[in-house]
Formats: structure tokens, C-alpha cells, sequence
């Protein structure tokens, strides 16, 4: 059984695309409000008052559980340093370094065709022919549309161009640690991310003496911008989006962030905007419909037999999906989307423990009643009323080790 990279959006998908469009701008956001914030203050003071206040603020959230989904705090703890501390670090300092906002979104933006690259490997997870045409499609317009930036920038170091690259390999890094553990809240998780990334900035802030901030209010301004919109709006956003649409239409909204953050640099700071950049930014709005558009919903928890199955429909009704003639029930779709993903988390873990034990009937039970609170089995949902569906759902379903 694999996940199927696309979560369903049957009655929500009007607030996806809002969320979606939401994420974009709040993305490219931190790449203006870095070079903003840059001007006024070394990197290292900024990332700190960034995420020190932000910490206190969250602190309170610390103590939001999920009860048996929330058993390990030392998986985000390495979330965070890898998708904020290690991929801000390094997006500021490039940026410090000459690079322009476009082209480190650029490097930045193939981290889609890294995910997907691994998907399969690392989640076993399938992404469709489709969407790889459009994974495909929406690299050929980052490179078009940011060409112009990276070849403006030839007084800027060579090997400069190589720290986002490692900021988004540490990102990659954390969609996958991250979707291969334990679920928890999405502001507990915000608070564990933040208050690590305050630890790590502060301790480097004092190491290297750039902890005193400046008293200018541009720099506050810039300071207050990112923490607002990219650390509550787009950081927050991407994982929010993650559980809700999948990995794959995650990484595709990615695909518009170079060219929407070379528009914003071009209004903003003068960087150049030219028929590349719009050509660019017309195939990434073509792989986004490529990938995201057209789609029936899909239900995110598939079966072996369906792992390399082509395209995939639902009956009229709803209740099943159909795969080479052949009909599977379809996931629940009143589930809220986190005891959605949490569910599905607990079936891939007891999935791995029938390969571990050969079949033992108790991780074959597991898997049974991870997949009746999904309502892939048992009395069909659509016979049950609303209270008996959310008393499914709702059930306690223990994880292997419980």
C-alpha cells in the first residue's frame, strides 16, 4: 500500500487554491524581506530577532498534544534545523552574498524535482506520469524565467551559488523526516520548529558578536514582515499544505515562487524583468494546470495492485475508485485532514510492520483497524450516519509498539 502523492480536496477545493496562492506570496515574501532586512543588519542578527520573539510567542503552544501521534519531539527538533535554521541560514547569507532574490529562488526551486525524485524511494509514494510532465514542464520556466538574474550577478562569487543549493537540500531533507514520523499539531510543530531556530541564531548571534540589533525601523519593519507573512504564512502554509494537497502540488506551488519573487525583485529593487521572465512564468502557470488542474479526487491511501496503475477514477456516486475495471473504496471524505493524515500515518507504520514480522496477525489486525477508521473497510461510510462516522474516525488506533 503506498500513499498517493495528492490529497483529496472534494468539498475544500476553492480554500486549496486560496490557501495555494496565499503560500506563493507569503514564500517570495522572505526573499524580499531578507534582502530588505540585509541592508540594515548582519544575517545572523536578523534570523535571531526573526525567531526569538517568535519563540516566546509560541511557547504556550508547546503543550498542544495529540496524545499517542505526539510521541517524539526529537524528530521536529531536526525538522526545524533543517527546514528553518539550515534553509534560512543559508538563503540569507546568499543573498548577502550578491545573489539576486531571483536566482536564489532559482536554485531553490528545483528542490520539487529532488522530492519527487525521492518520493518513491523514501515515502513509497507514486507520482503520476502527468505530474512528472509537469514537474518537468515547471523547472523549464524557474530556469527560463530567472536566467536573466543569474547572468546579471557575474560579479557575485561562483561557489556563492552553491549555499541555496545546500538551503534546499536541507529542506528536502525535512519534507521527508518529516513525512516519514509521527504527526503532531501544526502549532505544536510551529513552536518546536521556532524555538529551536531561536536557540540555534541566538547561540550563533552571541558567538560571532551580531546580537545587538540595530535601532533602525526598517530593520523592525523587515523583521516584523517575515515573521507575519513568511514564518506564519508561507512557512506555516507549506506544511498545512503538505497534509491537505500532497507532496507533489506542494512542490508544484513551488515552481511559482522564482518567477512571482522576480517580479516583486524587478518592482522592488530594479532587478531585471524581461520576455524570458514572462515566458517563464507562463510554463510554470501551465505545469501548476498540468499538475493541480483537472483532477478527480484522489484518496490518498492506495493498495499495492493500484501502485503502478495509470489514471485513476471515481464512480458516479463516489464511494469507490476504479483501477483497470476494478473498484476500491474510497477514504472517508468527512474526515478532518489531520486525524486524515494521522490515520494514514498509523497504517504506513503498521504497513512496515507486517514487512518486518513476515505477517504476524497482530500487525495485519493494525492495519485492519487503521483502515476501518479510514473507512476503506468495515460498514461503508456512506451507510453510517454523521455521530457513527465520527465515532470511527475518532476511535483510538494504536500504533505498533503500544
Amino acid at each position: 500500500m503506498t500513499t498517493q502523492i495528492g490529497i483529496p480536496t472534494r468539498n475544500g477545493r476553492a480554500w486549496s487554491i486560496v490557501l495555494g496562492v496565499s503560500f506563493v506570496l507569503c514564500w517570495s515574501s522572505g526573499f524580499i524581506g531578507a534582502k530588505v532586512a540585509g541592508d540594515e543588519a548582519p544575517t545572523t542578527t536578523i534570523l535571531m530577532w526573526r525567531f526569538l520573539p517568535l519563540a516566546i510567542v509560541l511557547a504556550p503552544a508547546l503543550g498542544i498534544r495529540r496524545g499517542r501521534a505526539d510521541r517524539n519531539p526529537p524528530r521536529q527538533i531536526l525538522v526545524g534545523a533543517l527546514s528553518q535554521s539550515g534553509y534560512l541560514l543559508t538563503v540569507y547569507w546568499a543573498i548577502d552574498l550578491g545573489v539576486s532574490t531571483g536566482t536564489t529562488a532559482l536554485v531553490d526551486g528545483v528542490q520539487p524535482l529532488v522530492a519527487a525524485a525521492l518520493a518513491g524511494p523514501l515515502l513509497g509514494a507514486a507520482a503520476t506520469g502527468r505530474q512528472w510532465i509537469g514537474l518537468i514542464v515547471g523547472a523549464g520556466g524557474v530556469l527560463l524565467a530567472t536566467a536573466a538574474d543569474a547572468t546579471a550577478t557575474a560579479s557575485t562569487p561562483w561557489w556563492a551559488y552553491s549555499v541555496p543549493l545546500v538551503g534546499m537540500l536541507c529542506l528536502v531533507a525535512a519534507t521527508f523526516v518529516d513525512r516519514r514520523g509521527d504527526s503532531t499539531t501544526p502549532m505544536r510543530a510551529l513552536a518546536i520548529h521556532c524555538a529551536t531556530s531561536a536557540t540555534i541564531f541566538t547561540g550563533l548571534a552571541v558567538a560571532t558578536g551580531t546580537a545587538v540589533p540595530p535601532s533602525t525601523t526598517r530593520f523592525w519593519l523587515a523583521v516584523a514582515a517575515t515573521v507575519v507573512f513568511a514564518t506564519f504564512g508561507g512557512y506555516g502554509l507549506y506544511w498545512h499544505l503538505l497534509d491537505r494537497i500532497g507532496v507533489t502540488r506542494v512542490n508544484t506551488l513551488l515552481f511559482l515562487v522564482p518567477p512571482v519573487t522576480a517580479v516583486w525583485g524587478a518592482t522592488v529593487f530594479d532587478e531585471p524583468f524581461t520576455a524570458m521572465t514572462a515566458g517563464g512564468l507562463g510554463l510554470t502557470l501551465i505545469a501548476t494546470w498540468i499538475v493541480t488542474g483537472d483532477h478527480r479526487p484522489t484518496i490518498g491511501i492506495m493498495s499495492g495492485a493500484e501502485k503502478d496503475s495509470g489514471e485513476r477514477e471515481y464512480t458516479d456516486d463516489g464511494h469507490y475508485i476504479v483501477i483497470k475495471g476494478r473498484r476500491w473504496r474510497a477514504t472517508d471524505p468527512d474526515i478532518p485532514d489531520e486525524r486524515n493524515a494521522e490515520l494514514r500515518s498509523i497504517l504506513m507504520a503498521w504497513r512496515r510492520d507486517v514487512r518486518a514480522t513476515g505477517g504476524a496477525d497482530s500487525s495485519r489486525a493494525g492495519v485492519q483497524a487503521a483502515k476501518v477508521a479510514l473507512g476503506e473497510r468495515g460498514d461503508p461510510w456512506w451507510e453510517q450516519s454523521l455521530d457513527e462516522r465520527k465515532a470511527r474516525w475518532e476511535a483510538d488506533v494504536p500504533r505498533p509498539g503500544d
